[in-house]
C-alpha cells in the first residue's frame, strides 16, 4: 500500500536512497568494528575488546533502525552485500590487528559518517520536507559523536 505521510513520492524516493547509502556506511563500519573485536590483541586487549563489542552492538541496532525508517517511508532497504559495497562511502582497509591502526580506522569512519549525517539532517528537513528522517539522523549524529569520542580517547 502506498504511503500517505505528507511527503511527495519524489522526496521519499530520494530520502530512501540517501538512507540506503547511510545503511551501507553503517554496515561497513559495523563489519570493521566486529572484525577488530574478534582480532584485537596487545596490552589493551580487554578494554578494546569490550569497547568494540559495545560499539558493534550499538551499530547493529542502528542498522535495524535505518532499515525500518526506510520501510516506514514506503521503500525497501538494500540488504545484499553487492549493493551495500556499491553504495558505501567507506573503504575496506588492509587487515590489521594493530590497536592504534584499528582505532584510527574506526575513528575516521565515524567522522566520515558524522559529516554525512550533518548534511542529511539539514537536507532531509529543508530540501525533502521530511522532518522525521531529519530528526532521526540528528539522533544518530549524537550517537556517532559519542562513539568517536570514545575511540579518540584511546589515541591520546
Amino acid at each position: 500500500m502506498k504511503t500517505n505521510i505528507g511527503i511527495s513520492d519524489e522526496n521519499t524516493q530520494e530520502v530512501a536512497f540517501l538512507l540506503n547509502k547511510l545503511l551501507a556506511n553503517e554496515f561497513v563500519l559495523y563489519t570493521k568494528t566486529r572484525n577488530y573485536h574478534w582480532n584485537i590483541g596487545g596490552m589493551n586487549f580487554f578494554e578494546l575488546h569490550k569497547l568494540f563489542e559495545g560499539q558493534y552492538e550499538q551499530l547493529q541496532v542502528i542498522l535495524d533502525d535505518i532499515a525500518e525508517r526506510i520501510r516506514a517511508i514506503g521503500h525497501y532497504s538494500e540488504a545484499r552485500l553487492e549493493d551495500i559495497l556499491k553504495l558505501t562511502d567507506l573503504l575496506e582497509t588492509p587487515y590489521t590487528n594493530d590497536e592504534k591502526t584499528q582505532l584510527k580506522n574506526l575513528l575516521d569512519d565515524h567522522e566520515t559518517i558524522i559529516r554525512i549525517l550533518r548534511t542529511l539532517a539539514t537536507d532531509f528537513a529543508d530540501k525533502y520536507k521530511d522532518l522525521g528522517s531529519s530528526d532521526y539522523v540528528t539522533g544518530l549524529l549524537r550517537e556517532h559523536e559519542k562513539m568517536a569520542w570514545m575511540l579518540r580517547a584511546f589515541l591520546k
